[in-house]
């Protein structure tokens, strides 16, 4: 057997959740990714890929983000090292950022309240402009010329 990028066993299961990740551009949610594998046929458990996806993330080989409602969706990292993200709530796109003196905030922050060994989370959630324009569309106008409808 070979090493799945996390280092562990591979099994076909955990090939097929990674190549499924490699595939997808978006975030999404363990249970989006059971679905899509269940449709393709492949036989996985949503207590494998939730295993599956918690050792790719403490690998670094998955980003994690939680969304709004709480949910917490994961993406295959497209950018080595620590790094946060700009997240739209309407479409899912994702941009990876690094706000400049963030880091140097954090540790700042920690040391003055006598923390070492700090870790952060930054998501920022937002409508992106390809989002925000199809709203701002105005809506197709309709009539029913119909005398029923006078």
């Amino acid at each position: 057997m070979t090493a799945d990028p996390a280092g562990e066993r591979s099994t076909r299961q955990k090939r097929a959740v990674s190549a499924l990740l490699a595939e997808t551009e978006s975030f999404r949610s363990a249970q989006d990714l059971h679905a899509e594998l269940r449709a393709r046929g492949e036989r996985v458990g949503l207590t494998t890929i939730y295993t599956q996806l918690r050792v790719l993330a403490d690998a670094g080989v998955v980003d994690v983000v939680r969304a709004e409602d709480g949910e917490t969706l994961y993406r295959r990292c497209r950018i080595e090292g620590h790094h946060h993200h700009l997240l739209c709530r309407s479409c899912g796109r994702t941009v990876e950022v690094e706000p400049p003196g963030l880091e140097a905030w954090t540790a700042a922050i920690g040391e003055r309240a006598g923390f070492s060994d700090l870790t952060h989370v930054l998501e920022i959630v937002g409508t992106c402009a390809d989002c925000r324009r199809a709203e701002i569309k105005p809506r197709p106008v309709t009539t029913d010329p119909s005398p029923a409808s006078r």
